[in-house]
């Protein structure tokens, strides 16, 4: 950091305020019709922005934030990633799907000792999201890895699969856990038994993020680790019985559950196993690895901590070495925003609540843990709610608009960022008079932070991650079904400079993303962009 430098902006004018970024989670421009629960809501305060001069659109998927393909829905994760590093890293599917590809992930030392193991008799124990959702995981990357293992005649496997129902449809189980069954089966050959373990929906068991809910990490050990939970012949009928028992529920909420064979769990983890952590998205990763890895560990009452292997798709958090070990390594994102306003002497001041806390700092930074300089640096962490957050769609918003006013009030910070979750949290619940409280509560939450800013004199910037409360549901033949994953609609970027002290205009950029946004918040903040930045949306004008 310290050989950072930046240069002054040709003719600006300090400001007297800050340059404070909201992003608006998941909160997307779409069709505008009854489905967008971003039209559906009251939004007077982002209606009369959306009329401004310094308004555009901003790609915030697929290729535009290093993924695969345009195909690909964007996520929280990468979506702060290219705000907070002004450039496009090829990122989690992407890294993941080029070293299956060239075999990399095979040849490397943690591959190496997974062999040793299985080779001594140890099962290899995969735990992960089973879908195609491509934004935690990818149905792809586990059927690649049991290939390898049937290929390395790897004699005994199994699987701890979660389902999704977030980021694909809300009840799709039956179609990614029938056809995994059917393909552990047929592997199930010349002494050689496949199969799945254990399960339950991301949101009850195993995935929890931020310790938002421990329960959830101590629910997936139970079932994962020492075979506890509700007893089935298959996953299948686990997942179809759920269903008959109670119509109401998706995936994502389901119950844990236990295969077991003569009234025995099949896939308890044993010392001498080896676990290997197929989601390649960090957040909701780094608590059951820490499970797994962690000697002293308090969270729970892990009740034995098996001696295993245990292995991680990638490396979850780079700065606390999350997990020890891990197949693929993850992007190399250097020079940060952060990194560069710290080198320049900046003071910034970051905040929003549990369930998105990481992704203003952590993500941001470049997937690196703690304060860049914590003299220059204030990070705040609201408690969110352990709740559904159909049942509280205003979340924390307002205490993050108390703070953030506090900040500006303060003077003591030219860089302020936040993070509103309402759009995205509540989205991911499908409930549509939710979606659109919570879509009216980041308005409303503008209504009072905008004036204050305007005070102070200083700028906003407002945009968001990626899409989420743009769409509501899906209908085909009549038939709506509810809509709970992240879109591929653009997300708005909205300037309001309250400063009058400089003259910007935005330039014209093809498909611009949101990598582009970091070489504007430096411009707004006066300084030229590195030049291995994505443009700024804006040009200072005389």
């Amino acid at each position: 950091m310290s050989n950072l430098s930046l240069n002054k902006l040709d003719g600006y004018k300090e400001i007297a305020g800050p340059v404070v970024t909201v992003i608006m989670d998941g909160v997307g421009i779409g069709p505008q019709d009854e489905s967008d629960g971003v039209a559906m809501a009251y939004t007077p305060v982002l209606d009369e922005l959306s009329t401004g001069k310094l308004v555009t659109r901003l790609k915030a998927h697929g290729l535009a934030v290093g993924l695969p393909t345009d195909g690909d829905m964007g996520n929280s994760e990468v979506g702060h990633n290219a705000l907070g590093s002004g450039r496009i890293f090829s990122q989690g599917a992407k890294l993941v799907n080029q070293a299956l590809q060239s075999g990399t992930v095979f040849q490397g030392a943690t591959w190496k000792e997974i062999q040793k193991r299985t080779r001594k008799g140890g099962t290899l124990h995969f735990i992960g999201l089973v879908s195609d959702g491509n934004v935690h995981s990818h149905v792809k990357h586990l059927y690649h890895l049991l290939e390898q293992c049937k290929v390395e005649n790897v004699q005994n496997v199994r699987v701890h699969g979660l389902l999704d129902g977030r980021d694909v449809s809300p009840k799709s189980g039956l179609e990614y856990f029938q056809p995994l069954e059917e393909k552990l089966k047929s592997y199930s050959t010349d002494g050689k038994d496949y199969c799945i373990a254990s399960g339950g929906g991301r949101m009850i068991v195993t995935m929890d993020r931020y310790g938002a809910d421990w329960s959830i990490v101590e629910r997936g050990w139970q079932a994962h680790v020492l075979g506890l939970g509700r007893g089935f012949a298959s996953a299948c009928e686990a997942i179809q019985t759920y269903y008959d028992e109670d119509p109401e529920m998706t995936d994502q909420y389901m119950e844990s559950f236990v295969i077991e064979r003569d009234g025995k769990a099949v896939g308890t983890i044993e010392d001498g196993d080896t676990v290997i952590l197929f989601n390649f998205r960090g957040d909701r990763a780094i608590e059951i690895s820490r499970a797994f890895d962690d000697e002293v560990f308090t969270a729970f009452d892990r009740v034995r901590k098996p001696d295993v292997l245990f292995a991680g798709l990638m490396q979850y958090d780079g700065d606390a070495m999350i997990p020890e070990h891990y197949l693929v390594e993850p992007p190399a994102i250097d020079n940060t925003l952060g990194e560069y306003l710290c080198a320049a002497g900046v003071s910034t001041f970051a905040i929003s609540e549990t369930q998105k806390f990481g992704h203003v700092t952590y993500f941001w930074n470049g997937n690196k843990s703690g304060y860049i300089d914590a003299d220059l640096e204030k990070y705040v962490e609201i408690e969110s709610d352990k709740i559904t957050f159909d049942l509280r769609p205003w979340m924390k918003g307002a205490e993050i608009t108390d703070q953030v006013i506090e900040a500006i009030e303060s003077g003591k910070y030219k860089n302020i960022r936040l993070n509103y979750p309402n759009g995205d949290m509540v989205g991911h619940t499908g409930v549509p008079i939710s979606v659109r409280i919570a879509v009216e509560t980041v308005d409303l939450m503008l209504r009072r932070l905008l004036p204050v800013l305007k005070k102070a004199k200083g700028i906003a910037v407002i945009t968001a991650d990626h899409g989420n409360a743009d769409c509501m549901w899906t209908e085909k033949g009549g038939q709506r079904t509810a809509m709970v994953a992240h879109t591929k609609n653009p997300v708005p970027l909205i300037i309001k400079d309250y400063s009058e002290q400089n003259s910007f205009v935005l330039q014209d950029i093809d498909e611009p993303g949101l990598a582009n946004v970091a070489a504007t918040v430096l411009n707004l903040l006066g300084f030229e962009a590195p030049e291995d930045y994505e443009p700024s949306l804006i040009v200072m004008t005389s």
